[in-house]
């Protein structure tokens, strides 16, 4: 069987996404599920997905479950339609909302189909994560190993480095004591 997969864009940053693979016959509430857990997001909140064009212009609605919202066009399920169903195109889009209070948006592009699935793989799965998940709820602490990769990406135990992470670049070779001269100098100017 393929599998479709899918970078799912956080609309605010396009630097951060989560590529997420997932079988044709898998249900669009499984690929929310999905993104849920790639964007390390709870489940709490209503959310929908929307058919888009290249424009990223909102057609069908795909909806987490039946509500009395008047549309032109009746909704479909996520739990009743399966991915293939809405694929349309080989460079298909989708925007995905979740949390309608505070209104999380993504942008969800095809990018590719592999021929056939990978036995040892459970579908959907996210398989490339870029960027740091933007929070949920406030900001998100650095503890134990996210504060790991985020001192090996950015190096923050670098040498040369003071113990409040300040670096000497950009410092002169004047001495403390010439220093000091300096700010005698200038209050003399005063």
């Amino acid at each position: 069987m393929p599998v479709l997969k899918f970078r799912v864009y956080w609309e605010e940053d396009e630097s951060v996404y989560r590529d997420i693979a997932i079988k044709p016959t898998q249900t669009f509430l499984q690929f929310h599920q999905a993104i849920l857990q790639a964007f390390e997001f709870d489940a709490k909140h209503k959310a929908t997905f929307f058919r888009s064009n290249d424009n990223w212009q909102r057609g069908r609605e795909i909806i987490l479950e039946m509500d009395r919202t008047p549309r032109k066009v009746e909704p479909l399920l996520m739990a009743e339609t399966p991915i293939g169903a809405a694929v349309k195109d080989p460079n298909q889009k989708f925007i995905y909302l979740y949390d309608f209070a505070k209104n999380w948006s993504f942008l969800v592009e095809l990018i590719g189909v592999s021929k056939e699935e990978n036995i040892k793989i459970v579908y959907p799965v996210c398989v490339r994560k870029e960027g740091l998940a933007p929070s949920q709820y406030g900001t998100k602490g650095l503890v134990g190993d996210k504060l790991v990769e985020m001192e090996e990406k950015y190096d923050l135990n670098k040498e040369g480095m003071d113990e409040d992470g300040f670096g000497e670049e950009g410092e002169d070779d004047a001495s403390s004591d010439q220093q000091e001269e300096l700010g005698a100098e200038d209050d003399l100017m005063f």
